[in-house]
């Protein structure tokens, strides 16, 4: 779902800024002062949206995946940063294992020759 956005943005006065973003995803404030929407829930028949107002150097992780909308109240400057994708522990554990491995079954097997 998430826009591949990490580059810096640029935003006027009162201009807004909607890009969809998966879950974890972290808007940075480098400049300015902005207002954040988050994307809308529902509770029971009526839906909201959470909003949170960043300064510069000041950043937010975006807790649910969809669409937010950043507000600049001055001119700012942004970067929304897509979530990281985490490497799985055990596979790197795994591949050294597996070297590991390797090189036990090599020192077995020149054992046996002798």
């Amino acid at each position: 779902m998430t826009a591949a956005l990490a580059e810096f943005i640029e935003l006027e006065p009162g201009q807004t800024l909607r890009v969809a973003v998966d879950a974890g995803a972290w808007v940075h404030v480098v400049a300015g002062h902005v207002r954040l929407l988050s994307p809308p829930s529902w509770l029971g028949e009526t839906m909201f949206r959470a909003e949170v107002t960043l300064s510069a150097e000041e950043v937010h992780r975006v807790e649910r995946g969809g669409w937010i909308e950043v507000e600049a109240q001055t001119a700012a400057q942004v970067q929304v940063v897509p979530r990281a994708v985490p490497v799985p522990v055990r596979s790197a554990h795994f591949a050294g294992l597996g070297r590991w491995m390797r090189l036990l079954a090599g020192r077995l097997t020149v054992f046996r020759i002798r």
